[in-house]
């Protein structure tokens, strides 16, 4: 038995990519913050003059504030793509409101006899606002600086799922592959950025008012510094581009996988599997690392790499549902079983193609296809109980999620309700054993790599065989979790590592030992 990797042993194999990361956060945090500051400052000059113009501008900036910061960012991808761009956009309208607000309040707090003895001593209005209000008014807008920048360490975590970087890659990685260690070595990092900036910016803050003439010439100049931070970790660059999801850069079917036994090392962005397909058509990643069966993979042209070193184990899908569920609801079984056998991959692919890329409704989609193979029945409306159905955040998930609702309610007296969308693996598991939902489709090589964590040398053994994996992970399940797999639905989900179709066909590239010698001569 391998011991467990402690927290330290992650950081120091990661040191490299934790600097990088920490690099990409800072400089995303302060080049955001600087150009808050370039427009808030005078945006908050202007509406002290005008005060006519303070409510609509502080109204307009405290709804952006509002908005979340997935959604803004989702906003921001069709107009800007992905990567740095959207994510500086968006953590630059976080960080209008703080700065604006703090410029007009601390402006107009500066005492109105100070302000009449200085235009007693015949000062203008620009000498007025150079030598007396905004040195006055410093500390508070130092303060609004603080709270934006500390916002903004805490957003800037988000940019991951969008290409940019930052720590929020390790995040994310944790959170998909149930690994601690992992989420800590992104989550404390961050945590302590944001601590040490607020202290630096509050050693600022303290300054008299004689020096805080200094310090708004000095302020500029360490945001202009900081935010070079972004430049920095890009140094080293192929010209071939990879985007992998946060669960696959830290799966041994993934990018590890791929780095130990084909010795392929590309230049890796962390984004999320919604954009990612798109990226790739858009030519803005050369490598992604898709689902075989995702309708994506046919809507952008996507050409499959053929996996010739067997990195990635079979993924059959099946539902999983906890015992004590089945041993209540022993009808459920047969029910979900009824699925068994009938989706292959080029059905499940034109499903996920419609849900995916045509953006119809997943219930309609799951809906049809149960018309169309003649297992779909009125619901009863019955008042047995509930089970409730869960799922991941892909399409797949989705469908499979409404065919069984749709299943529980034409052939039982059970009512089902759906709760998708639960992100990664360790999410909708922890989930499913904290009795949080009854059952939800999972595959057969996630089962045996992610949750039972299955040992090296057993993984080779059984990795060719569906049947074998399939045999482990039912066998497994039931004596660590009580939970138990039902038949297999027939299509097999398998990661695979894509390209766009002419690109490879052009550099002859149609396995993943051509990908890795291509990079290799280049």
């Amino acid at each position: 038995m391998d011991t467990p990797e402690t927290f330290f042993d992650f950081v120091r194999q990661q040191s490299g990519k934790l600097l990088e990361q920490t690099l990409t956060h800072t400089g995303l945090t302060f080049i955001s913050v600087l150009i808050a500051v370039c427009i808030g400052v005078p945006a908050g000059i202007l509406i002290s003059r005008h005060k006519k113009l303070a409510g609509p501008v502080l109204g307009i900036t405290g709804i952006l504030q509002t908005i979340p910061s997935i959604a803004l960012l989702g906003f921001m991808i069709p107009l800007l793509g992905i990567g740095p761009k959207p994510a500086i956009v968006a953590l630059f309208l976080y960080a209008l409101l703080p700065v604006v607000r703090n410029t007009y309040t601390g402006i107009l707090g500066v005492d109105t006899s100070v302000m009449e003895a200085a235009t007693g001593m015949g000062m203008n209005r620009r000498q007025l606002l150079l030598r007396v209000q905004l040195p006055l008014a410093m500390p508070v807008i130092l303060a609004g600086i603080r709270t934006a920048t500390v916002i903004n360490v805490g957003v800037a975590t988000l940019a991951a799922y969008i290409a940019a970087g930052g720590l929020g890659e390790f995040i994310f990685g944790g959170i998909a592959l149930n690994n601690t260690n992992m989420m800590l070595a992104g989550a404390i990092p961050a945590a302590l950025l944001a601590i040490l900036f607020d202290w630096g910016l509050a050693q600022l803050q303290r300054l008299n008012s004689r020096k805080a003439r200094k310090t708004i010439l000095v302020l500029p100049a360490l945001l202009l510094l900081l935010s070079s931070f972004y430049l920095l970790p890009d140094s080293y660059s192929t010209h071939l581009k990879a985007g992998f999801t946060p669960e696959f850069m830290g799966r041994k079917d993934g990018a590890i996988g791929l780095r130990t036994v084909y010795g392929l090392h590309l230049r890796t962005l962390v984004i999320s599997d919604m954009i990612m397909y798109k990226a790739a058509y858009e030519k803005k990643l050369d490598v992604i690392s898709g689902s075989s069966t995702d309708g994506r993979v046919k809507a952008f042209d996507l050409v499959v790499l053929e996996d010739d070193k067997h990195i990635f184990p079979p993924y059959y899908a099946a539902p999983i549902v906890r015992q004590e569920v089945l041993d209540k609801y022993p009808e459920l079984e047969q029910v979900l079983n009824l699925l068994a056998g009938t989706i292959n991959d080029s059905i499940m692919t034109d499903l996920n193609y419609r849900v995916d890329y045509l953006k119809q409704n997943p219930q309609q989609v799951a809906k049809d296809f149960l018309v169309k193979t003649g297992l779909w029945k009125p619901a009863k409306s019955g008042t047995k109980g509930t089970v409730r159905i869960g799922a991941k955040i892909f399409g797949d998930g989705y469908i499979l999620a409404n065919m069984y609702q749709m299943l529980i309610a034409g052939y039982t007296d059970l009512t089902a309700t759906t709760k998708t969308g639960l992100g990664g693996t360790k999410i909708v598991f922890d989930a499913l054993v904290n009795d949080q939902i009854d059952l939800y489709p999972e595959y057969t090589g996630t089962g045996l790599l992610v949750i039972l964590q299955a040992p090296q040398h057993t993984v080779d053994s059984i990795i060719g065989d569906s049947k074998k994996v399939y045999d482990y992970v039912k066998d497994g399940f039931d004596k660590q979790y009580h939970v138990k797999w039902l038949n297999p639905i027939g299509f097999n989900n398998t990661y695979a590592l894509m390209m766009r179709r002419e690109q490879a066909s052009r550099l002859h590239i149609s396995t993943i030992s051509g990908l890795t010698n291509y990079i290799h001569h280049h």
